[in-house]
């Protein structure tokens, strides 16, 4: 009867991260069946995380923080939760034997995310690697399955893609972040006058980010490589759209890709899939 519970666990991650993220979900769907539901758990794990620190306004948002942490070790120890989501999460923490200082990270930057508005350049590398490259990281112990050597060598591109990914995601909702939830990511950066200079200086880094991620996406075991590569296009599409956008335009509007053109990167990437061009 366990066998059911798992598949009820992890199931629940699954619909989390379809109604959270489309863009995810189709990525996720393109990796090989072996590694699909661990990427579920994990980033089921992440979204309620974030949750509580972005969405949970009528509640008391550092009590229910502290106690996911807390579910989450207990959790992790126990091979066990009666919270779905981090059941199945715990599942692939220890089938993967996932390094618990990511998963410390990672609960610093959302802690952060409850009282920090504004950050210096430390305190943004510090979020940055905690809120997102440490979950590429994560799904990269998913990806080389527990090949060591492997881990260490493709680490430094996963945490360039998941950098990109969030410092993407920081320009895309900006109007939400600032205006909603009164914070400031990038450091130096007054959205009271956001200019062309800053926004390009962004976008510079940003684009090196992609740049260095590619690089570890071809040396991905083949498994992996096309569900990543997928995502990778989706953010760099988004990323090249927000490029051609006014500073003015972002802090008015949240900038999409609509799903016809997500259908056309999919079908392009499986085209050179098929030639072995990835």
């Amino acid at each position: 009867m366990m066998a059911i519970y798992h598949k009820v666990s992890q199931l629940c991650s699954q619909i989390t991260t379809e109604e959270y993220s489309t863009s995810f979900s189709s990525a996720i769907c393109l990796l090989h069946q072996d590694l699909r539901k661990p990427i579920y758990n994990i980033y089921g794990f992440v979204r309620l995380a974030d949750e509580i620190v972005d969405t949970f306004h009528e509640h008391d948002k550092e009590r229910l923080l502290v106690k996911f942490k807390r579910d989450t070790y207990e959790a992790i120890e126990d091979k066990i939760s009666l919270n779905p989501v981090l059941h199945s999460f715990q599942m692939t923490v220890n089938e993967f034997n996932i390094s618990h200082d990511l998963i410390e990270a990672f609960f610093k930057s959302m802690e952060m995310d409850l009282n920090k508005q504004a950050y210096d350049e430390q305190g943004y590398e510090n979020y940055i690697y905690g809120s997102a490259e440490v979950v590429g990281l994560m799904c990269l112990y998913v990806f080389c399955e527990g090949d060591k050597a492997m881990y260490e060598k493709l680490k430094p591109s996963a945490q360039s893609l998941g950098a990109a990914f969030q410092k993407v995601n920081f320009l895309r909702d900006v109007k939400a972040d600032y205006q909603s939830l009164n914070r400031t990511y990038f450091p130096g950066v007054d959205f009271n006058s956001f200019t062309n200079e800053s926004k390009a200086a962004i976008e510079a880094d940003i684009a090196k980010d992609f740049e260095h991620a590619y690089e570890g996406i071809m040396q991905l075991p083949w498994k992996a490589r096309f569900g990543v590569y997928v995502a990778y296009k989706y953010y760099l599409s988004l990323f090249k759209k927000i490029r051609k956008t006014q500073p003015a335009k972002i802090l008015e509007s949240r900038i999409r890709i609509p799903n016809y053109y997500k259908a056309y990167i999919v079908v392009r990437a499986g085209v050179k899939n098929q030639l072995n061009l990835i």
